[in-house]
């Protein structure tokens, strides 16, 4: 008794959780400590990982905080340099930040397409492949990258954005294609609408926020904890063959075509 909830286990573990300051970040770094791993949770917002680094001490757990700017990729090499000296190892990396400019295509700025690329997708790819060079030469480790439903479908006002996430996705499975033999999986988690800081603004819009609780099966929004809890099976060896993929969690939302439910007895 007991070998499947082992499999969860991350006691022993280093976890570099970028983006850890808030929202989905923040909830993907509680969640991975609470399972036992050593999280050092790097934002741009050394204030925020501060604060959850002390909440974390607070539970009887230990974290480590890092002021971080994942566009860098210099201070993402550093970073990663900085886990092994102290630690010896990293065995977990999740890279979380994004940016979305919700603008019709025909309107976009040069300086709004270079913010948005920047963020979601160089500094995605900064994370990835700096924590791939140590996972690789150790032989093992878990690489977990967000990606969105906006991957696969998209609504006017979302393009660049959805350009980045399915970028995202290919380099995830590149990853693991190149890394597979040496031992590293790479995985994908892609949320549909959940209630974090960023989404917020959208509880402004009643109609808007309903019309997303709609197009989901289970009729809401999700929760940060529950695509945490993704990222936690991703990073845990309950997924040891698991390579390549992307974990849809959004509700039912691209389960379904359309938002009408056609009379089947008519």
């Amino acid at each position: 008794m007991g070998r499947y909830r082992d499999m969860f286990d991350l006691t022993g573990r280093v976890a570099l959780v970028a983006g850890a300051a808030s929202g989905l970040g923040r909830a993907s770094a509680l969640a991975l400590a609470d399972f036992g791993a050593f999280v050092v949770a790097a934002d741009r917002d050394a204030a925020g990982v501060e604060a959850l680094v002390r909440e974390l001490e607070a539970g009887g757990t230990q974290g480590q905080a890092v002021g971080l700017d994942i566009r860098d990729r210099d201070q993402v090499r550093r970073t990663i340099a900085g886990i092994v000296e102290r630690h010896g190892r990293l065995d977990v990396a999740v890279t979380t930040p994004s940016v979305n400019i919700r603008k019709r295509l025909l309107d976009y700025a040069d300086d709004e397409l270079d913010r948005v690329l920047t963020l979601n997708l160089k500094g995605t790819f900064n994370v990835l492949v700096e924590a791939a060079r140590v996972m690789a030469g150790r032989g093992q480790g878990s690489l977990i990258a967000f990606a969105s439903i906006r991957a696969q479908v998209v609504e006017p006002g979302q393009g660049v954005y959805a350009a980045t996430k399915a970028g995202t996705v290919q380099l995830i499975k590149t990853l693991a294609a190149e890394l597979g033999p040496r031992g590293v999986r790479a995985n994908a988690v892609a949320p549909g609408v959940i209630d974090t800081p960023l989404t917020q603004p959208l509880k402004n819009h009643p109609e808007w926020y309903g019309a997303y609780a709609a197009k989901t099966a289970l009729g809401r929004w999700g929760t940060p904890d529950e695509v945490a809890a993704a990222v936690v099976f991703l990073a845990a060896d309950a997924s040891r063959y698991v390579t390549g993929s992307v974990l849809t969690v959004d509700g039912g939302w691209t389960a379904i075509d359309g938002r009408y439910d056609p009379p089947l007895n008519p």
